[in-house]
């Protein structure tokens, strides 16, 4: 199955199943948290919400993102051969500011699954509004600037679509994107994504499905 079929039905499971999942989870990723330095004056970034500051109050929509997440997914577009898998890290963490940075890293894979080479990458912030708006800016390693607006979707699922998209002289025409994140069945993160680029309309770009290795 993949991310998007799994995104298309985001109705939660029970909630005493939730939770048992989300405990056995805990065993093994709720003693884990981003390195840090202890010589820092000002509050580090947690991705652990037993660590750190309290998440702010604002952020309470997005709490579930907030952690470490790995896995696997998959690239296609009409400029492509044929879809590449890839492998990639996504991090959602919070100083306790009424925001959370982000950052995506992604490498390439074989057909067995053999990291080829490193890949996309992208930084940036989710800051959630008091009317439950959210704006993200992501800055990519590509050359690309997009701002995106969204709104939760429901308490596990988050849709956005960009309001600004800006690129430097060598980064490749990108006109538009859309993104839709969710928590699915056992708590793993899973999110699809939409791009208009170098000509094409609007269409399915990159999916993937992610597991939590942090928080």
């Amino acid at each position: 199955m993949s991310a998007g079929d799994e995104l298309d039905g985001l109705l939660p499971g029970s909630g005493d199943a939730a939770l048992r999942a989300a405990a056995e989870r805990a065993e093994v990723t709720g003693a884990r948290n981003l390195p840090q330095f202890d010589d820092l004056p000002i509050p580090a970034d947690t991705a652990n919400l037993r660590e750190g500051p309290d998440l702010n109050p604002a952020c309470l929509a997005l709490l579930p993102l907030v952690g470490v997440w790995r896995g696997e997914g998959e690239v296609v577009y009409p400029t492509i051969d044929s879809p590449q898998r890839y492998g990639q890290q996504i991090t959602f963490a919070h100083d306790g500011r009424p925001f959370l940075s982000y950052e995506a890293r992604a490498w390439l894979l074989d057909a067995d699954g053999v990291v080829i080479r490193p890949a996309a990458r992208e930084v940036g912030w989710w800051r959630p509004k008091p009317d439950d708006t959210i704006e993200v800016l992501l800055a990519h390693a590509s050359g690309i600037i997009e701002v995106y607006y969204g709104t939760p979707h429901s308490t596990t699922a988050w849709e956005l679509s960009t309001d600004l998209v800006s690129r430097t002289a060598s980064a490749k025409e990108v006109t538009g994107a859309k993104r839709l994140y969710g928590l699915v069945q056992g708590g793993d993160l899973a999110y699809v994504e939409e791009r208009a680029m170098v000509g094409q309309p609007m269409q399915p770009h990159t999916s993937a499905h992610l597991k939590r290795i942090v928080g």
